[in-house]
């Protein structure tokens, strides 16, 4: 993990500003981007969410479905499956 240098606190309502700089770093848009949420034995650790596929984690090719990412892969795995159940 790399040190920034930069400290910040926590206002009344428990919120903390990530730095203009992460965000640019991490190209970061208000309103449109959203983090995860770690702890890692005594760190809270921000990641940048990337949306996945459900079944396998794949980043590309990914469709939304029922509010959950699926990637082209395994809806062409179930439809194999889909395929060969057909007649149960």
């Amino acid at each position: 993990m790399k040190s920034t240098g930069i400290i910040r606190g926590l206002d009344n309502m428990g919120r903390v500003v990530i730095p203009k700089e992460i965000r640019k770093f991490l190209d970061m848009t208000e309103g449109k981007d959203e983090f995860e949420i770690y702890m890692q034995d005594d760190c809270i650790v921000l990641k940048k969410h990337k949306p996945t596929c459900i079944f396998c984690n794949a980043e590309e090719n990914c469709i939304e479905f029922e509010n959950q990412m699926v990637c082209k892969k395994c809806i062409d795995k179930m439809q194999i499956i889909k395929e060969e159940n057909s007649n149960i």
